[in-house]
């Protein structure tokens, strides 16, 4: 059974009517109602209703890679508060990591080449990466560390955003689908059942910003699969989410990142802002979720970026400050929020950024050419 914890949240007391019907009994049948036909309609994503032309821009395509189902990796920190990068084990995880992360960028690039200049040869390019992939089985297999959980969610979450990119290309077949979309949901599992198992023994990252991660990695696939149940998965992500901003637009899970607090701040808000994206397109009012928390958060770490006063204060350590242009790593979520809310401040970041590209949020950002793909 599917259930609806917007609803539950959001839904009222019921109080009988005197001389009619209960008001309460009226709302709840139109609660009913709309619960019924969310059940209905096709789950939607940003990148739907966006009409490309399709042309024969050529495209080199890297040549296709085989993984393993498997991903051996480890955490690259050599602190408790997991702030202090340890060079030693940074270069055990890039080499480790790397050839997955590769597969990303790769797949990500060539769907927002087609988004970008309607090249049929780059939505092919897409494709054959990811089915070659789906067949391999890739992160279907033993993922040896929380690290390596982290990273099957960042690429399988910007795959799945890649596939909503070219799924209405015409060069997407049915077979195509029921190959690529049952492997991403495969995984998706996988991730959401590390996830509630780290959540129920109360473990730390059960709530903090690699949640939210795992959300739109669940979000993005569900709608690829028209999955109601993992759409609600992910939405309550951004629930747990929203719960920890503070009034201040602090994040007590990320202020604990020592001289990264800023950084986790803003790797936080990042993905909150996809997923309210997400729900806002499906019937769900996220942006507006308790009195507009995502708002305080989004201002505290736009703040941030220029003075990170408050940080250093809060945690008592210099912080980890973007030097020079912000990159797309900070900012390119910030396309979808300008978008609904003009803001000249978010304006300029945007058009100083050095790239608009970020592979963990599927590439581009919805509205953005690649013109702005910039260096990676």
């Amino acid at each position: 059974m599917i259930s609806f914890p917007h609803f539950e949240r959001t839904m009222p007391a019921l109080r009988p009517r005197p001389g009619g019907l209960c008001a309460g009994m009226i709302l709840a049948a139109s609660l009913l109602g709309i619960a019924a036909e969310r059940r209905e309609s096709a789950l939607q994503s940003p990148w739907d209703g966006r009409p490309i032309n399709a042309t024969d821009a050529a495209y080199a395509c890297p040549e296709v890679a085989h993984l393993s189902r498997d991903l051996v990796t480890e955490g690259f920190y050599s602190d408790a508060k997991s702030s202090i990068i340890d060079p030693v084990k940074w270069k055990a995880y890039a080499e480790s990591s790397g050839p997955y992360k590769k597969l990303g960028q790769e797949v990500v690039d060539a769907a927002d080449a087609w988004q970008s200049t309607g090249s049929r040869q780059a939505a092919d390019c897409a494709l054959r990466h990811m089915k070659a992939a789906a067949q391999d089985g890739v992160f279907t297999g033993k993922m040896s560390s929380r690290q390596a959980y982290y990273v099957q969610g960042w690429v399988i979450g910007a795959i799945s955003i890649a596939y909503l990119k070219i799924r209405n290309s015409g060069i997407v077949t049915p077979e195509d689908t029921h190959l690529i979309v049952p492997w991403l949901v495969e995984v998706v599992h996988q991730t959401t059942g590390y996830y509630d198992a780290v959540r129920k023994n109360s473990a730390s990252d059960g709530t903090n910003n690699h949640l939210y991660w795992a959300g739109v990695e669940a979000a993005a696939a569900a709608v690829a699969a028209n999955d109601r149940g993992l759409f609600d998965w992910a939405i309550e992500t951004y629930h747990k989410g929203i719960d920890q901003i503070q009034p201040d637009g602090s994040m007590p899970l990320e202020m604990r990142r020592g001289q990264r607090a800023l950084h986790y701040h803003l790797f936080a808000l990042a993905p909150l802002v996809y997923l309210a994206e997400f729900g806002e397109l499906n019937g769900l009012p996220l942006y507006a979720e308790r009195d507009h928390a995502l708002a305080k958060l989004e201002r505290l770490s736009i703040q941030g970026m220029k003075n990170n006063e408050f940080f250093e204060k809060a945690t008592g350590i210099p912080q980890d400050t973007p030097n020079g242009p912000p990159a797309a790593e900070q900012i390119s979520w910030a396309q979808l929020w300008e978008s609904r809310f003009p803001d000249p401040e978010i304006a300029a970041l945007l058009t100083h950024a050095s790239s608009m590209s970020y592979m963990y949020l599927g590439g581009l950002p919805p509205g953005a050419n690649q013109s702005q793909a910039g260096q990676r």
